[in-house]
């Protein structure tokens, strides 16, 4: 009888050493996945960002070559570098594009700037172009930087 409960207590020290020992393979499992997929969010963050980077790149060299209006440029610029967050890094490196994109970013566009009256379409009209001819060179020189930067991330 007490052997049998010996063999008893084993078989079942054994069945429990064995769903621990799954349970310890379960979470190693786990935590791997998890790893590999913060790694995998990150791989693609980064591919995103380098995406954007690229296309900041693209308009900067559509401005140089005139495909794109400065002001259009500038916005685009802008708001691509607040997307990633680098506004303020940037506004240091490329100033005249800051400094452009203040004077026009709060003008509407589209359907906000089509119901605006003729008057104050002319009057934003103007302080933009006013801007864009003050700054002009130095817009130039901006994109061609961006065009040339080597962003770090």
């Amino acid at each position: 009888m007490s052997s049998l409960v010996i063999a008893l207590a084993i078989i079942v020290i054994v069945l429990l050493a064995s769903y621990a020992g799954y349970l310890l393979l379960k979470v190693k499992k786990q935590q791997q996945d998890a790893v590999e997929a913060k790694q995998q969010r990150l791989d693609e963050a980064k591919a995103k960002k380098q995406q954007i980077l690229d296309d900041i790149k693209y308009i900067a060299a559509a401005m140089l070559e005139e495909r794109c209006e400065p002001s259009e440029g500038v916005m685009r610029i802008a708001k691509l570098f607040e997307a990633l967050s680098m506004s303020e890094q940037m506004a240091v490196e490329f100033p005249h594009i800051f400094e452009h994109y203040d004077c026009i970013k709060a003008h509407p566009i589209k359907e906000a700037r089509k119901s605006l009256e003729k008057q104050q379409r002319m009057k934003l009209d103007l302080a933009r172009m006013k801007s864009e001819a003050k700054l002009e060179q130095g817009l130039t020189e901006d994109a061609q930087k961006i065009t040339q930067f080597h962003f770090i991330h």
